[in-house]
């Protein structure tokens, strides 16, 4: 079981920077795949990075590419987004979820066991 807690969401001006974190509890953090997704309202949940249990692979979806991200510090059970050039949008709902090992760089959010509540990323034109 693994509880995931995001933070770091808020409203920024276009161009501007954020970091998401997302805290896990439980011993087992290290062994997941961990990803981030958004959903911006009247919208289905959008597919944004992925990264391996040991860091080695990422997949980043290509709207994101070259802007955001992520990264894992596997002793601090934490899980982060690094966005820079924010756009409008961006704007969205943002969860941090873990999977097994196995799905890792998955796109489909049916492969992800465990989900935060989210944290409200707002950009502003």
């Amino acid at each position: 079981q693994v509880q995931l807690v995001e933070s770091g969401g808020g409203l920024v001006q276009a161009g501007g920077s954020l970091r998401l974190s997302c805290a896990a509890s439980g011993r087992t953090f290290s062994s997941y795949s961990m990803a981030w997704f958004r959903q911006a309202p009247e919208k289905e949940r959008e597919f944004v990075c992925a990264i391996s249990w040991n860091a080695v692979g990422t997949n980043t979806a290509d709207s994101v590419k070259g802007r955001f991200t992520i990264s894992r510090d596997n002793a601090k059970n934490t899980v982060y987004l690094q966005m820079i050039s924010l756009k409008p949008e961006d704007t969205a709902v943002y969860y941090c979820a873990a999977g097994k090992s196995t799905v890792w760089g998955s796109r489909s959010p049916n492969s992800y066991d465990y989900w935060g509540q989210g944290t409200q990323v707002t950009v502003s034109s």
